[in-house]
């Protein structure tokens, strides 16, 4: 029983941990001054903020081999009614975030965004979870595979066919794809045309980050070792990176394309913090600095919705700052942030006041055994 719990906690860690990252990288102060590490790649390239979403994907399939042991698999209904709710419910989230505050001038809803972040978590777990209740561990591996050779020749083609950079941002078929079946004005403009990073076709191989944590759950679950557990992790980590990292050189690791090379890369990363975790937690018992990181953890997903709720409603409030009408978020960052810290280390502790802002009210629902689980 003890080791179950403890292989939990290292994981809550790691998820609290990578939450209270993202926060700290959607809300500086002023994205005009950002450390290097907590901005995203440019294109090309992996940063620390880079290996924020992959880390979330790794962490739903590493929780998705436990919490399916709690269902009959020869009895499909409960397991299937909830993967399809949680899919549904996780993606309608995701959409009314893109509406918020749902006040379009003329009720126009032409250049909705319709993807998104939790639009892509949900679509990768709902094949994900289908795929894994399916297939045997030689069966994921080889899946896995596939999908990422696959998705590699699939866009090497496109670049042959097109005679364009096939990995550039311009030209890269989840842009073709994307533009077709949604059309371009309900695509995220944030990168200076209408590409969305969280694309459909890109969504494939972001499945197999939840597969690779799948697989890394069942090799948790099914040795009693840790000691055995932590040295095959490290082993496997590091061949994925070295793999994601050579294989860069033909198909460069990418976050907004959700390369292949990124897929193994990032994943590789994840497997080796976990196992330090676990390291720390169960073999060192080292856990007194824990708290905070699985009480973010524990609400994961309301954390990100009430983050990007919070920034939303700043950024739409409105003040005036020396003769300008300024937002609240910048306003915020202006008068108490910046005056105090400078303009780099104003806007870094910005983003970490929030993370102790919601660290209290995820306390508060903690200690009220407030759980919203999705």
């Amino acid at each position: 029983m003890t080791e179950k719990i403890n292989r939990f906690l290292a994981l809550d860690i790691f998820r609290g941990a990578t939450i209270a990252l993202m926060v700290i990288v959607n809300t500086p102060g002023t994205w005009s001054y950002v450390y290097g590490p907590l901005r995203h790649a440019e294109w090309h390239g992996c940063t620390l903020t880079d290996l924020v979403f992959p880390f979330f994907l790794f962490i739903i399939g590493v929780a998705m081999r436990f919490s399916f042991d709690k269902y009959d698999i020869c009895k499909y209904g409960p397991l299937f009614n909830k993967i399809i709710f949680r899919t549904i419910t996780i993606f309608s989230i995701g959409l009314l975030l893109n509406a918020f505050p749902f006040i379009r001038q003329n009720w126009d809803w032409s250049s909705f965004r319709i993807l998104g972040v939790l639009q892509r978590i949900a679509l990768a777990y709902f094949f994900a979870s289908f795929i894994v209740l399916r297939l045997d561990v030689k069966g994921l591996v080889k899946i896995s595979f596939f999908i990422l050779v696959g998705y590699w020749l699939l866009l090497m083609s496109y670049g042959f066919y097109s005679g364009q950079d096939p990995y550039s941002l311009k030209y890269n078929l989840i842009l073709v794809i994307d533009s077709f079946l949604l059309g371009e004005n309900h695509l995220y403009g944030g990168t200076g045309i209408q590409f969305d990073p969280e694309g459909l076709l890109s969504t494939i191989p972001s499945i197999v980050t939840i597969l690779i944590g799948f697989l890394v759950g069942t090799m948790i679950k099914t040795t009693n070792d840790h000691q055995d557990n932590i040295q095959r992790m490290l082993v496997l980590g590091s061949l994925l990176i070295i793999t994601g990292w050579l294989w860069s050189f033909g198909f460069p690791i990418n976050k907004q394309l959700w390369t292949s090379s990124y897929v193994l890369y990032t994943a590789g990363i994840a497997i080796i913090l976990l196992s330090g975790m676990i390291w720390i937690v169960d073999i060192k018992k080292i856990d007194w600095w824990t708290k905070p990181f699985v009480i973010l953890g524990s609400n994961a997903i309301f954390l990100y919705v009430l983050s990007s709720l919070w920034v939303k409603i700043l950024l739409k409030i409105s003040f005036e700052l020396d003769g300008k009408i300024v937002s609240g978020y910048f306003y915020l960052y202006k008068t108490i942030f910046q005056p105090i810290a400078g303009n780099i280390n104003g806007s870094l502790f910005f983003a970490i006041s929030h993370v102790l802002m919601f660290l209290l009210i995820l306390t508060w629902m903690h200690r009220k055994k407030i759980f919203i689980r999705i």
